[in-house]
């Protein structure tokens, strides 16, 4: 299993990266299964960088907020005219009222009929898809959100390995039950100390590393930093709390599980 950055700015795309946007692949000896963690603004014309639309198993989406799912209008235009279109309804997992906000976003009724083929999330209830297991956690977020816990094979073929994915969410017990002994924890880190001090709505640098050692995962990995926060602040604040290695997520890097 491998993650790849496709975008990792926070709250709004930046003049480095686009927003959210995560692809996740593992090999079973036979064939790679695809999936992709939200899609953000900017995201779909980087995405296909890396991967064909069309090669998609599904899209997993964290929660419905525009800077993690905007973008789904621009892959509904690939999947109904693009190259080769039309295709497949894409699988999409997300929390109640996706169907809505495709709509809302791509400006047509019952377009998430026609071009995607939508789930909802149940906390903690797991998901299937190849050979990758999906389970959501309901997270602290102004909206309805998870944190996903994604198990599948190891990239060297010594067994499974465990990414979690925290989504947006401040400290919670749902977010810490997720990450539990995590072998790569992908965790937001939006907010900065002694700048924002409101709560329910992102983890700081700090919490972010604390949340890593209460669950004592393995690698930390800090994403979804907005383009006015100094990410180098936002890692040092990381450093004070959690001591394993600490990565912050750049377009383009891969990570082998």
């Amino acid at each position: 299993m491998r993650l790849t950055v496709v975008g990792s700015s926070g709250s709004v795309s930046g003049p480095e990266s686009a927003s959210s946007c995560y692809l996740v692949q593992a090999d079973d000896g036979v064939s790679t299964t695809t999936v992709l963690l939200d899609l953000g603004s900017g995201a779909f014309g980087q995405l296909l960088r890396y991967v064909l639309p069309e090669e998609l198993d599904a899209v997993l989406l964290s929660h419905l907020h525009a800077d993690h799912v905007v973008d789904l209008a621009a892959l509904d235009v690939y999947l109904r005219y693009g190259p080769g279109a039309p295709f497949e309804a894409m699988p999409v997992w997300g929390p109640e009222g996706t169907v809505t906000r495709l709509e809302q976003l791509c400006g047509e009724p019952g377009v998430g009929a026609e071009a995607y083929d939508v789930h909802g999330w149940t906390h903690q209830e797991p998901v299937r898809i190849g050979p990758i297991e999906i389970v959501p956690y309901t997270v602290w977020h102004p909206v309805p959100a998870f944190a996903l816990r994604i198990t599948g094979p190891a990239e060297d073929g010594s067994g499974t390995r465990t990414l979690v994915y925290t989504g947006d969410t401040d400290s919670c017990d749902g977010v810490t039950a997720a990450a539990q002994g995590a072998d790569l924890l992908l965790s937001e880190a939006a907010f900065q100390e002694s700048r924002d001090s409101i709560r329910g709505v992102h983890l700081t640098g700090r919490r972010a590393g604390e949340l890593a050692t209460e669950a004592g995962v393995k690698r930390l990995v800090l994403t979804h930093i907005p383009p006015w926060t100094a990410r180098e602040t936002v890692r040092a604040e990381a450093c004070t709390t959690y001591e394993g290695p600490v990565d912050l997520a750049c377009p383009g890097v891969t990570f082998a599980l």
